[in-house]
């Protein structure tokens, strides 16, 4: 099956290691750094979503409107817009952007996060928002007669847009966690469930988890899965290794000098995925072929934090086998995003395209 490579599309420099140069929304790196994405092989990039970041959707409409090739995946939640405006707004960038958008919907995993923008339900509750915000999301995509809507969170009446998706029947839905809620939610309603980077045993756990989900739901298919990672390449291992913890080096002196970020919490996270990410790092720095685990330890497990580390070789091979788990949607993110975005691109997505195409000619014959 083919291999797909999502990066991360930053509106400026700032990482774990690195505070940002200038304002929130720099224009000229935000086209510089997708540039560097689309001109290395990557198939897209993701806008992420904070309560305090550039929103994310005006941000992927301006990168749409200079790049030709490069797709989105737009993150948004649920609480700060109603779902027939989201949908209209999907519409209206899926057509700017010809046809090159995925949506990717967070339910929110830290309640003091969710609570800077109004949002006060408990997290099941948001848990069933979010499915029934999609559900109305994708009708509104797809249907050309008004309808009316009378469910749990949400209710209106003779509703229909004049603004359609570029994707037929619709763009893609991307959800992510990690939690039997999560798994619930993006079973019955994604097209692709995202995880964060685990142990290959745990992974394989999960996209179970996930299946059997779909299943429940009464699905004939299942969600493709995208995992996660943060590579730390170097031309030899030893020379990776010594980058590997100069990086983890760099994020315990940020750290020194203030918070990594408003989003999350170094020491006690209230999501299930950075709790698993904890628990993993607990275990064991180092696992399977180059995962690690000290980046994630250093930020408290906050969102796509361990790393795999060694050569362009070593990584590839790594990557290559989470994809004979099923995955085939890699996410990967440097520290220093736009030098490593053209480093991962130009060394470690070509060895693992090849090693698939081999596989698939393989299974062809």
């Amino acid at each position: 099956m083919p291999v797909e490579f999502l990066g991360i599309a930053a509106t400026n420099n700032g990482s774990e290691t690195t505070p940002r140069s200038g304002g929130a929304f720099d224009k000229d790196y935000t086209i510089r750094l997708a540039r560097a994405h689309e001109d290395h092989g990557w198939d897209r990039v993701l806008f992420a979503y904070g309560s305090g970041t550039p929103e994310p959707a005006s941000a992927a409409a301006y990168l749409a409107s200079k790049l030709d090739k490069l797709q989105i995946l737009l993150a948004h939640r649920p609480n700060v817009s109603y779902p027939t405006f989201a949908a209209k707004t999907f519409a209206t960038l899926d057509q700017i952007s010809d046809g090159r958008l995925t949506v990717h919907f967070i339910t929110g995993g830290t309640d003091h996060e969710q609570q800077r923008e109004g949002d006060y339900l408990a997290k099941d509750q948001r848990y069933s928002r979010t499915r029934e915000y999609i559900q109305i999301v994708k009708k509104a995509w797809i249907n050309r007669s008004a309808f009316d809507h009378d469910g749990e969170h949400y209710r209106f009446a003779d509703f229909v847009s004049d603004v359609f998706p570029v994707q037929q029947p619709r763009p893609n839905v991307s959800f992510g966690g990690s939690s039997p809620a999560a798994y619930e939610a993006g079973g019955a309603e994604a097209d692709i469930f995202c995880l964060w980077g685990e142990p290959l045993a745990e992974t394989a756990q999960q996209i179970e988890s996930v299946k059997q989900a779909a299943k429940d739901a009464g699905r004939t298919d299942v969600p493709r899965i995208q995992v996660a990672f943060r590579p730390i390449i170097a031309p030899t291992e030893e020379l990776a290794w010594e980058k590997a913890h100069r990086t983890v080096d760099r994020i315990e002196a940020r750290k020194a000098n203030g918070p990594l970020s408003r989003r999350h919490s170094l020491t006690n996270p209230e999501n299930t995925g950075s709790q698993r990410l904890l628990a993993v790092a607990e275990r064991g720095e180092r696992f399977d072929r180059a995962l690690w685990t000290p980046t994630a330890k250093a930020t408290g497990g906050a969102g796509n934090s361990n790393a795999l580390v060694g050569t362009p070789e070593t990584v590839a091979q790594a990557l290559l086998d989470y994809y004979d788990l099923g995955v085939d949607i890699l996410s990967a993110r440097g520290y220093d995003l736009l030098d490593d975005a053209i480093d991962f691109g130009r060394y470690v997505i070509p060895l693992v395209r090849e090693e698939v195409a081999k596989r698939d000619r393989a299974k062809a014959a």
